[in-house]
């Protein structure tokens, strides 16, 4: 390598340098008030868990889907460490994002570098400092498209590397890290299919030994993932239901109005909001259609221009492809609140920032120097400002949730969990409004309509908490629900309705032992004793160790003047719970039925040594002490009683 040479690289390398500090400066900058950020939304199942902290709990993560929300080992891997590092503290976990996606962007320079791309400084910029991106960063559980971006974009950088010198030492790490990015959020399966738009553009043509065969492991493992990773979001998430069933054409409207949406999120980033309002779909009406034949119309124009230049389609291919798996045609769960999110668009946004920077860079190409820097820096200075405007929203839980309602008022998830936040500060009179407001948006929303039962049990409103729980079963049938309103209309002295919906829940789980002591504990308050040791045989049937059930039934027996078949039930309960006062003296009074006042004798003392301070217990034990002529140690009861003892509860 000549002087001159080796001059221009190490200035080549000294100009990357600056650039790259510059990029980490100034996001860190933007992106500054994020960084004292508190957990937010579901922040708390991201930050690893107690129960996974441990070699073992790493272990989980790898080896048992479900274990995380989202089965991403190489994002809980990370997160695993992190915690290790400074544990519950956020700062770490918001530096951590704020550098990853300084990373990415710096990732970006190289690649349109090395792609001799015009403007490839200001397209990272344009990245660094776009506020769409302000979601992904500042929110922590988004380290999943923080990280997944790093590393795609680190595969695609080797990736290139490879196209040039066709050597395993290259691929070998591209799909290394491809499978990390994987791993991190199976979004990134995209990248094949990017590098082959890529590949297209630079050439013009894509030759199946060249260019795809290479692809295609990753293509099927991407796949792969990609479907598992709808399964976890069915079977562990809960994208399933009447929320998600949309019909294909329904789904084909969504992802017309989505395309449009994010674009123009990007081009003109005003409203940004955490919750955007979930749009009605409705495939009769006929307005609805124009997004989608709208978005085919602008593809075919620009595969009709791909003669004159590749770069418009290769550009809307990337970014629609890129964000194709959110765009309705599979479901994820936030599509219960919003088809949209500008974490979405995290990743598929470099196909439409890098060419627009390099068509700007083109267009700008013969202005005055100085009137090109001025813009530039007018562009990505502002650009900078609405980034740490928007990271403000993301300060702690409170302004999270208020700021989401203070541009979107309409959002009822948001409504109920500033509700429940508000419940546990202890301020139910606050959080009664947010349900309520949240059940007019949504009425059948199941979480908000059982808050508010709970705080109107609290606040002592039973009836209004009766009718809120009915309304929660009328939306999906519940075992649990069914029994607690059971024993709220006891409470209420409706009986009938009580003994309805513990027979509802025996519908549902005909083998509870727990319902069928519910039912046997009306029947018996209602005077129905032969019902009620039905019942109490019933539930021993599926739980025959239960000492308290034999005390039940004993009590049930002895209402039915079976005193003999009571008393063993006492006993059998004693057997298993010694300590079962109310058996003892249940048993007692047996006993003193059937005339066996002596072992009474013995079982009222037993009672009192396990609770000394009853009343009764020692009334009793003086009265059978007396008819059994024990006159001195019956006064010593009688004593006892009249010094206080408390009464029984």
């Amino acid at each position: 390598m000549t002087d001159a040479a080796s001059t221009t690289v190490a200035e080549t390398r000294r100009t990357a340098r600056w650039a790259w500090l510059l990029i980490v400066a100034v996001t860190l900058v933007a992106y500054f008030p994020a960084l004292g950020g508190s957990l937010l939304w579901n922040d708390s199942d991201y930050v690893t868990t107690p129960a996974l902290r441990s070699l073992h709990g790493l272990g989980r993560i790898w080896f048992e889907p479900g274990a995380t929300q989202q089965y991403y080992p190489v994002l809980h891997t990370a997160f695993w460490v992190e915690h290790r590092m400074w544990g519950d503290a956020t700062f770490g976990y918001h530096l951590v994002n704020v550098l990853l996606h300084a990373t990415s962007a710096c990732l970006l320079l190289l690649i349109l570098r090395r792609l001799a791309v015009p403007g490839a400084l200001f397209a990272a910029l344009l990245f660094a400092l776009h506020p769409v991106c302000v979601e992904s960063v500042a929110w922590i559980s988004e380290q999943k498209n923080t990280l997944s971006t790093a590393l795609y974009m680190a595969a695609l950088l080797v990736y290139l590397t490879f196209d040039e010198r066709r050597g395993w030492k290259q691929y070998a790490p591209a799909t290394g890290l491809y499978l990390l990015a994987l791993l991190s959020k199976s979004v990134t399966a995209s990248l094949p299919a990017a590098l082959l738009v890529i590949i297209w553009w630079r050439r013009g043509r894509i030759e199946w030994r060249r260019d795809v065969i290479p692809l295609l492991p990753w293509f099927v493992v991407g796949a792969a993932v990609g479907l598992f990773t709808g399964w976890v979001e069915r079977t562990y998430v809960g994208a399933e239901g009447a929320d998600f069933n949309l019909s294909l054409a329904q789904r084909f409207l969504v992802a017309g109005r989505a395309v449009w949406f994010y674009l123009g999120k990007l081009l003109w980033p005003a409203d940004l909001m955490f919750i955007y309002p979930r749009w009605t779909v409705d495939a009769a009406a006929v307005w609805q259609y124009a997004y989608p034949l709208a978005a085919l119309g602008a593809l075919g124009a620009l595969g009709w221009l791909r003669h004159r230049t590749r770069a418009p389609l290769a550009a809307a291919l990337l970014f629609s492809g890129t964000l194709f798996p959110t765009l309705g045609f599979f479901n994820v769960y936030a599509f219960i609140y919003s088809y949209v999110a500008d974490h979405w668009q995290y990743l598929a946004c470099l196909g439409v920032i890098a060419p627009a920077a390099a068509g700007l860079t083109k267009l700008s190409g013969r202005w005055p120097q100085a009137l090109r820097w001025t813009l530039a820096t007018v562009l990505v200075g502002g650009l900078g400002v609405l980034t740490w405007r928007q990271c403000g929203g993301y300060r702690d839980i409170t302004t999270f949730y208020r700021t989401i309602l203070a541009r979107n008022p309409e959002c009822w998830l948001a409504h109920n969990n500033l509700g429940n936040l508000l419940l546990r500060a202890g301020r139910p009179q606050e959080a009664i409004p947010e349900y309520e407001t949240t059940l007019r948006l949504k009425p059948d929303f199941l979480g908000a309509i059982v808050n508010l039962a709970d705080v109107l049990l609290q606040q002592g409103d039973l009836p209004g908490a009766a009718a809120r729980y009915e309304q929660a079963l009328r939306v999906r049938p519940d075992f649990g629900g069914y029994l607690a309103l059971a024993r709220l209309l006891a409470r209420l002295n409706r009986p009938a309705d009580a003994v309805a919906h513990v027979q509802a829940a025996l519908h549902l789980q005909p083998n509870s032992a727990e319902a069928h002591r519910e039912l046997g504990d009306l029947f018996l308050a209602a005077g129905r004793r032969e019902a009620a040791v039905d019942e109490y045989q019933q539930a021993l049937r599926f739980s025959p160790d239960d000492a308290n059930l034999h005390n039940n039934l004993g009590f049930a027996l002895m209402e039915c003047g079976r005193l003999t078949e009571a008393a063993a039930q006492y006993e059998r309960g004693l057997q298993l719970q010694p300590d079962l006062t109310q058996a003892h003296v249940n048993l007692a009074v047996a006993l003193v039925r059937l005339g066996r006042v002596p072992e009474a004798i013995t079982h009222l003392q037993a009672a009192e040594r396990l609770q000394p301070n009853l009343a009764p217990i020692h009334r009793l034990l003086g009265d059978l002490l007396t008819e059994a002529g024990r006159t001195e140690e019956a006064r010593l009861e009688y004593e006892l009683v009249g010094s206080g003892a408390a009464p029984a509860p």
